[in-house]
């Protein structure tokens, strides 16, 4: 019995979304951009822990892991493939296209069609999946009309190659733009306590049942001082202030898809212990209160 909680679900307590309305996700999630090397650049420090890390997180109760082309670049989806594949019924892949790389630290879009079909093409083989749950746009580039990007994962979409549209960093009314070319499930943009400028979109993904997965979820800034109110909080419910951070998340709204990146199994298992964390009404306004 010693190791029973060694499997434990983690992640279950922050609850479930259906991604287009037909694709359900453990809420608390997942993402593989710290698991490449300095700059998400070149192989992992360490392939073996992040093969780990990547396992584990299954074992603990996530479903969704979110990935990209660019991280490594490739290096991500491969160890992903490598950590998970066959994968289990429950477990959702979304991954990226639209962002090249140049070297470590450096990201250029590329939004041509003919592109981001390759980039489909090349992540099905290096996930070995058929179809990919979710395709994101990584960046909308403004060198080439908003119409062809979106119509060519449309296209994608049709052909079964992909199940459902995503993008990232995009301001409403991009989405509004992009929905009206193409069902949009999911949009990724960075928001967490401390920076919250994606407010706006959050609330018209709210309106519009859009999965809103928010990128540098632990971020807390200068928030995190021991003796502010999110130090307070974090000592109240014995946890940490990112844990508190992603608690807020998750409260904020029910479409949020928190998807918290790392390295380590501990921290991996701090962070998705999270999902258990009940913030009182007046914790939760006080937090709130702290960007505001």
């Amino acid at each position: 019995m010693s190791n029973a909680s060694s499997t434990e679900n983690l992640a279950a307590p922050s609850g479930t979304f259906s991604i287009g309305g037909d694709l359900p996700v453990v809420r608390l999630g997942y993402g593989t951009m710290q698991l490449p090397g300095e700059g998400v650049w070149g192989p992992p420090r360490d392939h073996d822990a992040a093969i780990a890390v990547l396992r584990r997180a299954v074992e603990i109760g996530v479903t969704f892991f979110d990935t990209a082309d660019s991280y490594g670049p490739e290096t991500a989806e491969a160890l992903l493939k490598e950590a998970l594949h066959p994968y289990a019924d429950d477990v959702v892949v979304a991954t990226k296209a639209g962002l090249t790389r140049q070297g470590p630290g450096i990201w250029t879009p590329v939004g041509n069609p003919a592109y981001l079909r390759q980039q489909c093409e090349l992540s099905l083989r290096r996930l070995g999946l058929e179809s990919i749950d979710l395709f994101q746009l990584h960046r909308i580039d403004p060198a080439v009309p908003l119409e062809d990007q979106v119509g060519e994962l449309l296209e994608l979409r049709d052909e079964g190659k992909i199940r459902h549209i995503g993008l990232s960093e995009v301001s409403v009314e991009q989405l509004e733009m992009a929905s009206a070319l193409a069902p949009i499930a999911t949009v990724q943009n960075l928001f967490n306590l401390a920076k919250r400028d994606a407010e706006p979109l959050l609330e018209h993904c709210e309106a519009h049942g859009i999965g809103f997965i928010p990128w540098f979820p632990l971020a807390t800034g200068e928030l995190s001082a021991a003796d502010g109110v999110l130090g307070e909080a974090a000592r109240e419910h014995d946890a940490t202030p990112s844990q508190l951070a992603l608690a807020w998340l998750l409260r904020r709204s029910p479409v949020m898809l928190p998807i918290p990146g790392t390295s380590s199994v501990e921290h991996l298992d701090s962070n998705t212990a999270a999902a258990g964390i009940e913030l009182s009404d007046e914790e939760y306004d006080a937090l709130t209160a702290l960007g505001g």
